[in-house]
């Protein structure tokens, strides 16, 4: 591991903790100020020294809910999106903690604004911090300092992609000094006389174990870090369990983390902000209601026939964004596209059907589905789990009947609103690109995967960037 990664982890700690104190005296000196009292007048004697004791104290605690988060490991390959989800998660689980411990303790604090002021403004100092230093990082990487030396072994697409990849975003911290065709410990001797080398990469999957095994060894001897491409098992090894019957181990590779308490886990998740997003949204869904009415004939909301977890068929809920019965006008009797819309279909790649300018649907519904805001009534079907908050797409029965082996396993678990395929650009991924990702959701997920796309898909959407 290069001094630069140690070094960044290191100091991150520290000024996490300032950026954390600042943000609760800056929430004090905010409720004290006097247009604030002129706003609001104050109306208790919160003592400056008692309050700066408790923040840190709270400051300390906030620091250990940031490690849960994984804002202190050593990779610094995350994207920026991806660190801002996890410090709002980290920052958003803190007032959870002290919201419930003033529960607890029957004790109202003297202000609550200081307190939700402290939240938002621990957000925007940790987050500006974290940029300054991701912006102090690239500008040492892109002088040469800390990058990681890597000899890139592989010759086949994968090798050219990856090493690709390292030449695009330098900020990733890897250089490729040397590449072959296969492993050749001599080469590598010769390349490592001549220039630093950090670690050996093998980019080729179909190697076999006993190359692996030879180069592991090889870079153990020779004090040369050592990673490689994994393949369909290799990815899923973490999803294992190892069961022992009669004296033999058994290694039964899970569809996905949700087969256990994963599952109860995200069913609580998925009831609690279900009920929170139909409050939320109750007002401005009246009046999206009117204005369907407005627009043409027809129901607010559609019922529409989707396949769900086991491949199960469940009616999905949707403000409607079409003419009436378009759903009915989409196949013919045999399940096959109406021949009208084969036409115009873009997506000739896979089962689905897409058409930006879809003559069925409504001059309201054009803006609806650009806003998302069709998917609202989903919510009840998240409440009545028939579906989750993130999850694949939910599919057709048309569509599901015309999926390949590999893609059934998108049926293993409830299909969401949202997922990760519709933060990563779905409109312009193929149906294989989009199942790919629907597949490493399955097979990684996490509650705090969960909680970063619904903040990234709030920030596609308000950025005005097409999901739907």
């Amino acid at each position: 591991m290069k001094k630069i990664q140690l070094v960044f982890s290191v100091i991150s700690v520290p000024i996490d903790y300032l950026m954390l104190v600042l943000a609760g005296i800056s929430a004090y000196h905010l409720r004290y100020t006097e247009w604030m009292q002129n706003l609001r007048p104050v109306v208790f004697d919160l003592n400056y020294d008692y309050f700066l004791r408790l923040v840190f104290i709270v400051a300390g605690v906030w620091l250990v809910l940031f490690a849960f988060a994984g804002l202190y490991t050593m990779a610094f390959h995350k994207r920026v999106i991806d660190e801002l989800a996890r410090i709002v998660f980290a920052c958003s689980t803190g007032l959870m903690f002290i919201i419930v411990y003033i529960f607890w303790q029957r004790e109202f604090f003297d202000s609550r604004f200081i307190i939700l002021a402290a939240w938002i403004f621990s957000i925007v100092y940790v987050s500006l911090a974290r940029l300054v230093l991701r912006y102090v990082r690239r500008l040492l990487l892109a002088a040469g300092k800390g990058v990681t030396n890597i000899v890139l072994i592989g010759n086949d697409s994968n090798s050219d992609n990856i090493s690709a990849l390292f030449y695009r975003h330098p900020e990733l911290g890897y250089r490729v000094v040397q590449r072959l065709p296969e492993f050749d410990q001599e080469k590598i001797k010769q390349i490592a006389s001549q220039t630093e080398v950090d670690e050996i990469v093998l980019a080729d999957v179909s190697s076999d174990r006993d190359t692996r095994s030879k180069i592991l060894n090889f870079c153990y001897s020779n004090h040369f870090g050592f990673k490689y491409l994994a393949d369909i098992f290799d990815a899923q090894s973490h999803n294992v369990e190892i069961l022992s019957l009669g004296g033999f181990p058994l290694i039964e590779i899970k569809k996905t983390p949700l087969d256990g308490w994963g599952r109860v886990v995200k069913r609580i998740f998925d009831i609690i902000f279900s009920l929170i997003g139909i409050i939320v949204f109750l007002p401005g869904s009246v009046i999206i209601a009117v204005f369907i009415k407005m627009d043409s004939p027809g129901p607010v909301i559609v019922k529409l026939t989707r396949v769900g977890k086991a491949g199960k068929n469940f009616k999905l809920y949707k403000f409607r964004s079409m003419i009436k019965d378009a759903h009915l006008l989409k196949y013919d009797k045999d399940g096959n596209l109406n021949p009208v819309l084969a036409k115009i279909n873009q997506r000739s790649d896979g089962p689905l059907f897409k058409n930006e300018n879809d003559p069925r649907i409504t001059r309201f519904g054009k803006w609806l589905r650009k806003t998302s805001l069709d998917e609202i009534p989903q919510l009840i079907n998240v409440l009545k789990g028939e579906m989750s908050l993130v999850g694949p797409r939910p599919h057709e029965p048309e569509e599901v009947r015309r999926y390949q082996e590999e893609y059934k396993k998108l049926l293993s678990i409830k299909p969401g609103i949202t997922g990760l395929a519709q933060i990563s650009g779905r409109s312009d991924l193929t149906f294989e690109e989009e199942a790919k990702l629907d597949l490493y959701y399955i097979e990684n997920w996490s509650l705090k995967n969960d909680m970063q796309i619904i903040f990234k898909t709030v920030w596609v959407v308000l950025s005005r960037k097409h999901v739907a």
